[in-house]
C-alpha cells in the first residue's frame, strides 16, 4: 500500500454523512459528496466527480442507508472504488476523550471505547459509532482509522485543562478541557508555519470560525491552550451555541425561569448564539441585517468581535508575544469586516490588517497584514478531509 492510492473520508453526524475520496499524496479530489436529512423528509443527496455534480432526492432512514447510498453514487457516476485499489476509510470522531490522544486503527475494542465516550458527546459520537459500523460492513476489506477533533489538544499542559474543582471527582468522570477542531487548528497552523523562517519557536493563535467557533494557541506546533472545553459549548460566541457564561446562570433559571438541566442545555446549544442575539445563525445574514442598521445583528457582531480579542489577548499573554494570527472557516475565511474588527485598535499588540489585502478573495492561503504589522495575519482556508485522509493514509501504510 502507497499514499498514492486513494482514501475515502467520512463524516457522519446524526442527520447527515460528509464523504470525500482523496489521493492524500496530491491532494487530489475524486469524488466529494454529502448526504442530507437523513430519516428525515425531503433527503437530499450530492456527488461531485470530474467537474459535475449529481444531485437528487433520497429516502436513507439511517446511517447505515445513508452508507449504502454512497456506495451506488460511486457505481453510478464514478469512479469505481473497485477499480482504485482503496487504501483505507478515515473517520471523523469528534470526541476522544482521555483515552485517544492521535489517529487510531478501529477495532471492535476501539470502537466499543469509543461508543463508551458517547456521554462526553452525546450529540456526535453516536452518530460517529453508526457510521463507523456501517462503514466497516461495506468497506470491510481495508483498514478503517479514527481522527479525533480533540486528539491535538490531549497533550495540553496540566495547567490549561485542569478545571478547578474537587480532582477526584475530575478525575472519575472524566472532566477537563478537552479541546475540538484540533485537526483544522492543526493543519492551518500547520501551513502557517511553512509560509515563515523562523529562528525560534512560532507562536500563533489560530481562529476556526464557522457555525461552531473555536480558539487555540500554539508554540511551535504544540497546542498550549484552546477556548472549548470538556465540550464544543466553552469559548466564543458561536451560531447557536452560547459560549462562555456564567456557570451560575445554569441554577439561576432553573429558580427563576422553572428550566430544568435538558432546557438549559437545549437553550444554551441550540438557541443561543448569534441566533439568540439576532434571531438568524447564519452570519452572512447578520451581516447584512448590520449593514441595514439593525441593533440585534449590530450587538451581534460586536459581542463576538469582543469575544474574539479577550481570547487574542490571553493568549497573546500566555505565549509571551506573537508571531502570527490565522484566520479559518467559513467566517474566518469570508468575513474581511470580521477579521478587520479583530484586529482594529490591536496596534500596541503589533497587529495592523492591509484593507486591500484584507477585501481580496482568494481560494489559496494568504497574508493580509500591513507591511509594517509585526505580527504576521492570515487567511488560511482549512481542510479537514485532506488531513484526515494524510493521518489515515500514514496509519494504514504501516499495514
Amino acid at each position: 500500500m502507497t499514499t498514492s492510492a486513494p482514501v475515502l473520508v467520512i463524516n457522519a453526524g446524526s442527520s447527515s454523512v460528509k464523504y470525500r475520496l482523496i489521493i492524500p499524496a496530491s491532494a487530489e479530489v475524486l469524488a466529494d459528496g454529502t448526504i442530507e436529512r437523513i430519516g428525515e423528509h425531503g433527503g437530499e443527496v450530492s456527488h461531485e466527480t470530474g467537474g459535475e455534480t449529481h444531485s437528487g432526492d433520497h429516502t436513507a432512514e439511517d446511517i447505515g442507508a445513508a452508507l449504502e447510498l454512497i456506495t451506488e453514487q460511486f457505481a453510478t457516476y464514478g469512479p469505481d472504488l473497485g477499480q482504485l485499489d482503496l487504501l483505507a476509510v478515515g473517520h471523523r470522531v469528534v470526541h476522544g476523550g482521555p483515552d485517544f490522544a492521535r489517529p487510531t486503527k478501529i477495532t471492535d475494542d476501539v470502537l466499543a471505547t469509543i461508543r463508551d465516550l458517547s456521554g462526553l458527546a452525546p450529540l456526535h459520537n453516536p452518530a460517529a459509532v453508526a457510521g463507523i459500523e456501517a462503514a466497516r460492513q461495506r468497506f470491510g476489506d481495508v483498514p478503517h482509522v479514527a481522527v479525533f477533533d480533540t486528539a491535538f489538544f490531549a497533550e495540553l499542559p496540566e495547567v490549561a485543562r485542569t478545571y478547578a474543582i474537587p480532582r477526584e471527582l475530575a478525575a472519575r468522570h472524566r472532566i477537563r478541557r478537552y479541546g475540538f477542531h484540533g485537526t483544522s487548528h492543526d493543519y492551518v497552523a500547520g501551513v502557517a508555519r511553512e509560509s515563515i523562517k523562523a529562528a525560534g519557536p512560532v507562536r500563533q493563535i489560530t481562529f476556526h470560525l464557522g457555525n461552531g467557533c473555536s480558539a487555540a494557541a500554539i508554540l511551535d506546533g504544540r497546542p498550549v491552550e484552546t477556548s472549548m472545553g470538556l465540550t464544543p459549548l466553552q469559548g466564543l460566541v458561536m451560531g447557536t451555541r452560547s459560549g462562555d457564561v456564567d456557570p451560575g446562570l445554569h441554577s439561576y433559571l432553573h429558580r427563576e425561569a422553572g428550566l430544568g438541566p435538558d432546557d438549559v442545555d437545549t437553550l444554551l446549544n441550540k438557541e443561543s448564539g448569534l441566533k439568540g442575539l439576532a434571531g438568524v445563525n447564519d452570519f452572512r445574514e447578520v451581516l447584512q441585517r448590520r449593514a441595514d442598521d439593525d441593533h440585534d445583528a449590530a450587538l451581534a457582531f460586536d459581542v463576538v468581535v469582543h469575544r474574539l480579542k479577550h481570547y487574542l489577548g490571553a493568549y497573546w499573554a500566555i505565549l509571551g508575544g506573537l508571531d502570527q494570527v490565522i484566520f479559518t472557516g467559513g467566517i474566518g475565511e469570508n468575513s474581511p469586516d470580521l477579521r478587520a474588527a479583530v484586529a482594529d485598535g490591536l496596534a500596541g499588540l503589533g497587529l495592523a490588517v492591509d484593507p486591500d489585502r484584507n477585501a481580496t478573495a482568494a481560494s489559496e492561503a494568504r497574508l493580509i497584514s500591513a507591511d509594517d504589522s509585526a505580527v504576521a495575519v492570515l487567511v488560511v482556508p482549512t481542510d479537514e478531509e485532506l488531513a484526515i485522509a494524510r493521518q489515515t493514509a500514514a496509519l494504514a501504510a504501516d499495514d
